[in-house]
């Protein structure tokens, strides 16, 4: 992963040197930013591989920023790691709903924002040209797009992540934990009811067209994808 291009926007100096010093030592390219507005100019042009973003930033806090990223077309898909205090369950849910790929709570060590910008961007790395396809439902790997029935529909990366995992491995039962190593990586500590969370979220992007009932709750053991519904 050596050369891949990270922007930190964080707003604490100190915070900033210590976050380049750690990523440069590992070989990847850094850009700063004070702010979101200072960011959005750095992603005028194309080449940021990776976000580090801190919650509380000067004008524009870092969950709108996110927001906006998310809303617009070069940046939708962009891999983000939001930094925080907070590290209430409430709080994590609502940085991960904003379309945060990852949450770390401050203080944290530097081997671990390593390890999660590693793991983000395993995440994000498509096969090209590659579909999963299940009757009219459709994940197009390369333009990382969801359609049903030919229509566009917008899942947020969590439930994409997690809807393409579970179609990678039909039929098969996850636990829950399964569930937070494979589709959130190893590094990331959430409560094991998120993944009800994004589940619920994801069954609803699904329920117009009744593919909600392809991701099925298996009693005491946690969730498979099938097309044989039950």
């Amino acid at each position: 992963m050596s050369g891949q291009h990270v922007l930190i926007v964080e707003d604490d100096n100190d915070i900033r040197e210590m976050l380049r010093f750690s990523l440069e030592r590992e070989g990847f390219k850094v850009t700063e930013a004070e702010s979101a507005d200072v960011a959005l100019r750095v992603l005028d042009k194309p080449g940021v591989d990776v976000i580090v973003a801190d919650w509380m930033l000067p004008g524009m806090s870092g969950i709108d920023f996110i927001r906006r990223l998310r809303a617009d077309e070069p940046t939708k898909d962009l891999p983000i790691i939001m930094l925080t205090a907070r590290g209430e369950e409430s709080d994590k849910l609502r940085g991960f709903d904003s379309g945060a790929d990852d949450y770390l709570t401050k203080p944290f060590s530097p081997k671990e924002l390593i390890a999660r910008v590693k793991a983000v961007i395993r995440r994000t790395v498509s096969r090209e040209g590659e579909l999963l396809t299940v009757g009219e439902l459709c994940l197009d790997v390369q333009s990382h797009r969801l359609t049903i029935c030919g229509n566009l529909v917008h899942a947020g990366p969590t439930e994409y992540r997690l809807l393409e995992f579970l179609m990678r491995n039909p039929e098969r039962v996850f636990s829950r934990e399964q569930l937070l190593d494979r589709v959130w990586g190893r590094a990331v500590y959430v409560d094991d009811r998120t993944v009800d969370v994004h589940v619920l979220r994801l069954r609803k992007l699904l329920a117009p067209q009744g593919y909600d009932q392809y991701v099925q709750t298996v009693r005491g053991a946690g969730y498979r994808f099938s097309s044989r519904v039950v």
